[in-house]
């Protein structure tokens, strides 16, 4: 899923959705909803993965 891939991202930065949301300036319930299984647009991928400092390649599944 996705949010597990964002997950593990944050825990190696140490840092928590709320700071995600203020870094991104997506709303920490959108986030929240990104975690239960709503897909993220485009848009706020590219903002989570600058956030993140990373690519967008990272949240890529692979089979």
């Amino acid at each position: 899923m996705l949010w597990d891939i964002i997950q593990i991202q944050l825990d190696k930065q140490k840092t928590t959705i709320y700071r995600l949301a203020k870094l991104t300036g997506i709303p920490d319930t959108t986030l929240h909803n990104y975690k239960n299984g709503s897909e993220p647009s485009f848009k706020n991928m590219c903002k989570i993965a600058d956030a993140l400092d990373v690519s967008l390649d990272v949240f890529r599944e692979r089979k």
